[in-house]
C-alpha cells in the first residue's frame, strides 16, 4: 500500500481515482491544484504523485518541477485530457515523469502506470 496525492482541477477525476486507488488498497489524498497539492505534501509526503498538466493556480509542470526539488526520489505521473497535450507530456517526462497517461485511460492503464513507478 502506498501514499498517494493525486492533483486535477476536476473533482468528478479526483474523485474517480480516488476510488480506483483505494479499492487498489492505496492510502489517497487529493487537492485540485498545484499549490494546495504542493501544501499536502510538504504536510505529509506521498510516495507517489499523480498531477494533471493543466491546473489552476499553479501549472502541473512547475508543481512537478517543485516536487522534484522536494522530493526528488518520489515518483510522479502525469496526466492530462487537453487535446495538445502530447508536446506538454513530452517535457514532462524528460523532466523524470514516472510515466504519463492521455484522458480518457483505463482503470487497468492507470493501475499498471502506478505499479510500474512505485
Amino acid at each position: 500500500m502506498a501514499r498517494i496525492l493525486v492533483i486535477d482541477d476536476e473533482q468528478e477525476v479526483r474523485l474517480v481515482l480516488q476510488k480506483v486507488l483505494t479499492d487498489a488498497g492505496h492510502d489517497v489524498v487529493s487537492a485540485s491544484d498545484g499549490a494546495d497539492g504542493l501544501k499536502q505534501f510538504r504536510a505529509s509526503p506521498a510516495d507517489l504523485v499523480i498531477t494533471d498538466l493543466y491546473l489552476p493556480n499553479q501549472e502541473g509542470i512547475e508543481t512537478m518541477r517543485q516536487l522534484r526539488m522536494e522530493g526528488p526520489d518520489v515518483p510522479i505521473i502525469v496526466i492530462s485530457g487537453h487535446p495538445d497535450a502530447g508536446a506538454v507530456l513530452a517535457v514532462a517526462r524528460w523532466l523524470g515523469a514516472a510515466a504519463t497517461l492521455t484522458k480518457p485511460f483505463s482503470s487497468e492503464d492507470l493501475l499498471s502506470a502506478v505499479v510500474t513507478a512505485l
